[in-house]
């Protein structure tokens, strides 16, 4: 099995305390789904929406600067047998019902 990290990318955030509350609940059920078939390693955790950006010149300004439809906000785990079994794993995630997009990523493991 090899490693992916999900980045949770955009989406709609917000609503009545209902939708809010619905939307959490699917979210727990994916992520119970991704454990209960063992390809959650990590949940990981949400991001806040602040934070700093350091340049090559080493210079700090506020940031992030991406465009706010595609802010990281938040990452996860997983381990699948290929990137396309990755890929599948997170059609199943509830960001995609509001706007938002996944992307997969393979870890590259390092010998050290």
């Amino acid at each position: 099995m090899s490693e992916f990290l999900y980045l949770y990318r955009g989406g709609q955030r917000g609503g009545t305390p209902e939708q809010s509350q619905q939307i959490m609940q699917k979210w727990l059920n994916w992520m119970k789904d991704l454990t209960t078939s063992g390809n959650l390693k990590d949940p990981g955790q949400p991001l806040e929406g602040e934070g700093k950006v350091v340049d090559t010149k080493g210079t700090v300004t506020d940031g992030p600067f991406a465009e706010a439809k595609d802010l990281v906000g938040g990452f996860s785990l997983v381990e699948a047998d290929s990137l396309a079994r990755a890929a599948e794993l997170a059609r199943g995630c509830p960001i995609l019902e509001v706007g938002g997009f996944v992307e997969v990523r393979p870890i590259m493991k390092m010998d050290m």
